[in-house]
């Protein structure tokens, strides 16, 4: 009896399994035709294939730039009844390593300029292609223009996002001026005020601080410290920052 009460459970869980099986199969050949005929509007994806599974789209081929791997996938996944993709597109481009994360530090270090990147620190590493974009940014605008760089660089095969987005925060928005000014408003840094690029960059969440950047010599970096602990409402302030002469390239 208990045998049968087993045979019967194993039986009755499979079943839904079953169901969905066969309805995925019986919409691929609908699915795989929606799909190429999605992915043939656009010439970038002329050299990628489509093939369904029991509601599963596998995508083959290549494509330029990891931007069109990454828009083949939204395109296919919003055909009717795709159950999910497996993105198998290779990227056509090659660029050596180091000449990708040099290029995308040049591009990166100047983002959102005029939009607050004092406030944003990012870090960057590239292996094979694949590019890993971590540290912290103020909010998802600044977040989203990093990520939508890294996407089209040539040379790029794949993307990790560890970038991490502060919380929401009039408190912290209102320390971040305060910080900024005590910084970049002392007489003996406000060189560093004239670089787009925000040499020195000031990251907070929940009231503590941290600096990164470069500074020209020890005694900019003790100042810049300095005029951060002083200001109200800054719980902590942890040193990041790096002199440039001290750095072994």
């Amino acid at each position: 009896m208990k045998r049968l009460a087993s045979l019967l459970l194993i039986t009755i869980l499979a079943l839904p399994a079953a169901a969905q099986a066969a309805k995925g199969g019986r919409y691929d050949q609908q699915i795989q035709k929606q799909a190429s005929a999605e992915l043939a509007k656009r010439d970038k994806f002329q050299a990628v294939t489509t093939s369904v599974e029991d509601g599963i789209v596998t995508l083959n081929g290549e494509v330029e730039l990891y931007i069109d791997k990454v828009d083949a996938e939204k395109r296919v996944r919003k055909v009717p009844q795709v159950d999910g993709v497996r993105n198998h597109i290779r990227v056509a481009s090659n660029v050596h390593d180091e000449v990708l994360r040099e290029k995308l530090a040049n591009k990166l270090r100047y983002d959102r300029a005029g939009y607050g990147i004092t406030f944003n620190n990012l870090t960057l590493a590239v292996q094979d292609g694949i590019v890993t974009i971590a540290g912290k940014v103020r909010d998802y605008p600044d977040r989203d223009s990093a990520v939508a760089i890294v996407e089209t660089t040539p040379g790029v095969k794949d993307l990790i996002d560890e970038i991490d987005v502060a919380p929401v925060s009039n408190t912290d928005d209102e320390l971040r001026i305060r910080l900024a000014r005590a910084v970049y408003g002392h007489s003996a840094l406000q060189k560093y005020a004239l670089d787009p690029q925000s040499p020195i960059r000031i990251v907070v969440e929940n009231g503590n601080v941290e600096l990164h950047g470069f500074v020209l010599s020890q005694l900019d970096k003790q100042l810049a410290l300095s005029q951060a602990r002083s200001v109200p409402g800054a719980f902590s302030v942890k040193d990041s920052l790096m002199v440039a002469s001290e750095t072994v390239r």
